[in-house]
């Protein structure tokens, strides 16, 4: 690609400018690059946010300067951009409902990354045609590691997770956060949002009181040094965590990444776990889609 060519992508054109922009000063990852990647992997990322209203974190000018948060996209959505109008009472904008994107394929997510939003962040439920809200379909659990803690320690945590999960007839599957944690995912069928919190939080108060030297489930900063914070409040139906697949704005373009409970099992260091943008796609080549159980129509209840 070139700066300032127009494309045609499954039939929409549009104009693609500043691909030279460097948009991570470390590596010389460029705007290119990060469309380049979103392109190549959109075969296995777009099962996972179709019909999933997108909140786009946006770096206009890279990873090293100032970034902010976009959920209403309709002044510059070009009209093949599927929108959805989601109440957002309270808003810190002051405006009650917000036209959320839906990245329903390969143009929407070009279009997305072309306005340099690096992360993309969805919630654990999807929109119906007409745009009704559906109940969660997924189940996840935020480690968040409070230092000197690493995603060692979390891995340690995700597989005590892991059996709790198990044991109740769920599905948990790893992928790290892309920055220093890791998160785990269950697909379920639920009858609310705030079924989904009270399990989490009910599992996570479980495994404080189990292993109180290492996790940590309440969200005041100062519990969390040297432990795992089990962040049961990310299934929240208003709260949104990255998705598979997506970019992080850390100083190398590391990707929020599915991993094997066998990586989990033999982490060492925080570098075992750490994968760029050309990783990934070699994994993605290699063994394909992890998260694809994700995506079964089957879910348990829960």
């Amino acid at each position: 690609m070139t700066a300032g060519q127009v494309v045609d992508i499954e039939g929409r054109r549009f104009r693609l400018s500043n691909l030279d922009k460097v948009f991570y000063p470390d590596s010389g990852f460029t705007k290119g690059d990060v469309i380049d990647y979103y392109v190549r992997v959109a075969p296995v990322l777009l099962p996972h946010v179709r019909d999933r209203p997108l909140t786009l974190k946006r770096y206009p000018d890279g990873v090293a300067a100032s970034s902010f948060f976009e959920k209403n996209v309709s002044r510059h959505a070009p009209d093949w951009v599927r929108t959805v109008r989601i109440d957002t009472p309270g808003s810190t904008r002051g405006s009650e409902s917000a036209d959320f994107a839906l990245v329903q394929d390969l143009p929407t997510l070009v279009w997305a990354a072309h306005l340099a939003s690096i992360e993309l962040h969805i919630p654990q439920w999807t929109v119906g045609p007409r745009g009704g809200l559906r109940d969660p379909d997924l189940l996840v659990f935020d480690l968040d590691p409070g230092e000197p803690a690493t995603i060692v320690e979390c891995c340690t945590v995700a597989r005590w997770l892991r059996d709790e999960v198990d044991a109740d007839g769920l599905s948990a599957h790893p992928k790290t956060s892309g920055s220093k944690g890791l998160q785990l995912y269950a697909p379920v069928r639920a009858r609310s949002g705030e079924r989904t919190s009270a399990y989490a939080k009910r599992l996570a108060e479980r495994l404080e009181q189990a292993h109180p030297e290492l996790v940590v489930s309440r969200m005041a900063k100062n519990l969390r040094g040297g432990k795992v914070l089990i962040d049961w409040s990310q299934n929240n139906p208003k709260k949104t965590t990255v998705a598979p697949y997506s970019l992080r704005a850390r100083p190398s373009p590391t990707v929020s990444t599915p991993v094997t409970w066998s990586e989990v099992e033999t982490c060492e260091t925080p570098e075992d776990l750490t994968f760029v943008a050309a990783e990934v796609l070699d994994r993605i080549a290699e063994s394909g889609d992890l998260f694809e159980p994700l995506l079964a129509a089957d879910r348990p209840p829960l």
